[in-house]
């Protein structure tokens, strides 16, 4: 027979700490939210942020940095659904992005349509655009499946230059009718607005894409991008699950398209260019491909120092230099280059990767000091 003996409770009464590494882990898990109540106070923050931005952080012009900014890193979160989740290599994502800017634009111009129902009509349109061509680009894999989306993205962006009927503006593009977009998105006023907009789409994008790759669907766009076969040895067609994710991504790429619309107050044709999905793929490789928050890391550092940079290659600093170093620095996409390849020398994996090679190197550093180890 066995007896109990009581022992005394020895942690009964003391504060709980999060000193240890389960307590930092619990803390960092905050950390999203603590961003996020950040971004959303930023309108009304006059704090300077010298360097980073031109004027205080509410300012109207830096809320519009900060939107475009967020903007292209949830666009390259909604890419990274394809490249880093499923593993396609699409060049024609740009494509899905302009058709809803477009689209919205068209049925406000030439309906006359609210603009609530012309968001709507234009996102249904850049998803069914998407479901369409993907049908059709899926029916191959590979590098054929990168050229088939490319030559898409070609069209559209040829048909958009032609301006048929003139509905689409052709090299000038159109601007939004501000009169049918609704008061409160109109006017530098305003600005603040259209800033929780941006913030709004980068959260709905990054659940979304949370949600869809720990979904047993998600789970095969991973070992789809894995090995395709075996995928298909299993007993599943992986050509319905790559049309899902197909999908799933031109649509919010196609809601991007109509915030941008907003953000710029019309539709350009810079935005149907095989240029501009080749800047969605560094920014996803900048920030770390398959990662979860590496693709909006790239997105919105990219857009940041794209912006910025220009404005360092106008600037009479530069201007008074050399020739030697005048020619290089006045040229912002050498300087987004030159940034580029050595994120990825010195980084392979991506800015995503950044925080655990820190880890390891102070642990390993800790670990030579205890033993003694120079």
């Amino acid at each position: 027979m066995s007896t109990a003996t009581d022992t005394p409770d020895r942690t009964a009464g003391r504060p709980v700490t999060v000193t240890g590494p389960a307590g930092r882990a619990r803390l960092l898990r905050w950390w999203p939210a603590a961003v996020l109540l950040v971004l959303v106070a930023a309108p009304f923050s006059a704090v300077p942020v010298p360097g980073l931005l031109d004027g205080p952080l509410g300012s109207a012009g830096s809320l519009q940095l900060l939107a475009t900014c967020l903007l292209f890193g949830a666009l390259a979160t909604g890419y990274d659904l394809l490249l880093g989740r499923t593993g396609l290599l699409s060049f024609g994502h740009a494509l899905y992005f302009a058709a809803g800017s477009y689209a919205t634009n068209l049925f406000l111009l030439e309906a006359g349509l609210p603009f609530a129902l012309a968001a709507v009509l234009g996102l249904l349109f850049g998803i069914a655009l998407a479901l369409a061509l993907g049908s059709v680009s899926l029916r191959v894999t590979g590098i054929g499946f990168s050229m088939v989306t490319l030559a898409f993205a070609q069209a559209g962006s040829i048909l958009v230059s032609r301006d048929p009927g003139g509905v689409t503006g052709g090299e000038e593009g159109r601007a939004a009718p501000s009169d049918l977009l609704p008061s409160s998105l109109v006017g530098i006023d305003n600005t603040a607005n259209l800033y929780w907009i941006a913030l709004a789409y980068l959260v709905l994008t990054l659940g979304v894409v949370h949600w869809a790759v720990r979904s047993p669907t998600g789970r095969v766009w991973e070992g789809i991008k894995e090995n395709e076969r075996r995928v298909e040895v299993l007993g599943l067609k992986p050509y319905g699950f790559k049309l899902t994710a197909f999908v799933v991504a031109g649509g919010l790429a196609a809601l991007g398209g109509i915030v941008h619309l907003l953000l710029t107050g019309g539709s350009t044709p810079q935005t149907t260019t095989s240029d501009f999905t080749l800047s969605l793929l560094v920014m996803v490789v900048l920030g770390g491909s398959g990662t979860r928050w590496g693709p909006m890391v790239g997105g919105i550092l990219y857009t940041w120092a794209d912006h910025r940079l220009g404005d360092l290659a106008g600037s009479g600093a530069v201007a008074d230099l050399p020739a030697v170093l005048r020619v290089p620095l006045s040229q912002p996409l050498f300087l987004l280059g030159v940034l580029f390849v050595a994120v990825v020398h010195l980084l392979p994996g991506g800015l995503a990767r950044l925080p655990s090679r820190l880890g390891r190197a102070l642990g390993a550093a800790s670990n030579r000091k205890e033993t003694g180890v120079s």
